[in-house]
């Protein structure tokens, strides 16, 4: 909830999904809270308790909610749940005009010059792509990221040169979102593992937005240009 649904970097949130499909006493051993008697509950033994009384095996999810929420009080605010189911009503406007964007931004970056690998799964070859197009079947999301040719000085640069689109390690904003995780969020590890993690020098990644990609592409070329000329 806090990348794509809320969409625009306002709240933090997270939920928890119980399918109804897991038998939490055929290993009592390995899932003892649920085997075992709740004395906060009068002996509840929450994997045979609720699917008796319910019908369905959904004892994770209701012992999350009557016990952790108790003891614990991970319940989100009114104002960031408000936050975040506004932003779930645009989420399919959103993510499709985001997608939209970055498959022109990732042709973009195809043909320029300062750019030797685009990162995104149109582009991808062989298995990869069998696997993209048979679970990304509507498109192939708002994340991309390019190699430059420049290293690591020309992916700083192009973050330093960056106007309108804003370096931030968030993804799933509307707004675009640019990080070169080398000299950021990857800072702590050495060369040798970064590239065991696939980051490399020139690696920037992209959270692409909702601008229009006139706006987008005209950034990053201003942003690029100054690189080129160095």
């Amino acid at each position: 909830m806090t990348k794509f649904i809320g969409g625009h970097g306002t709240s933090i949130g997270g939920v928890i999904i119980d399918s109804g499909n897991f038998n939490w006493t055929a290993k009592p051993e390995q899932q003892p809270l649920m085997n075992t008697p709740d004395n906060s509950y009068h002996g509840a033994v929450w994997g045979e308790l609720v699917p008796e009384a319910l019908g369905a095996p959904i004892a994770f999810a209701i012992r999350a909610r009557v016990v952790l929420l108790r003891d614990l009080g991970p319940a989100i605010s009114p104002t960031n749940a408000f936050q975040i189911i506004q932003g779930l009503e645009t989420l399919p406007l959103r993510y499709r005009e985001q997608q939209a964007n970055a498959q022109k931004l990732a042709d973009y970056f195809s043909s320029h010059n300062q750019v030797f690998n685009v990162i995104y799964p149109s582009y991808f070859s062989g298995a990869d792509k069998e696997r993209a197009d048979k679970y990304m079947r509507t498109g192939y999301g708002p994340l991309l990221g390019i190699e430059l040719k420049g290293g690591e000085k020309a992916g700083r640069q192009l973050i330093d040169n960056l106007k309108m689109i804003y370096h931030v390690a968030n993804i799933g904003d509307a707004r675009t979102l640019a990080i070169h995780p080398a000299s950021t969020t990857h800072s702590q590890l050495s060369k040798t593992e970064q590239l065991e993690t696939g980051v490399t020098p020139g690696y920037v990644r992209f959270s692409v937005g909702i601008e229009h990609i006139d706006d987008i592409i005209a950034d990053i070329e201003q942003a690029l240009d100054p690189i080129e000329k160095a």
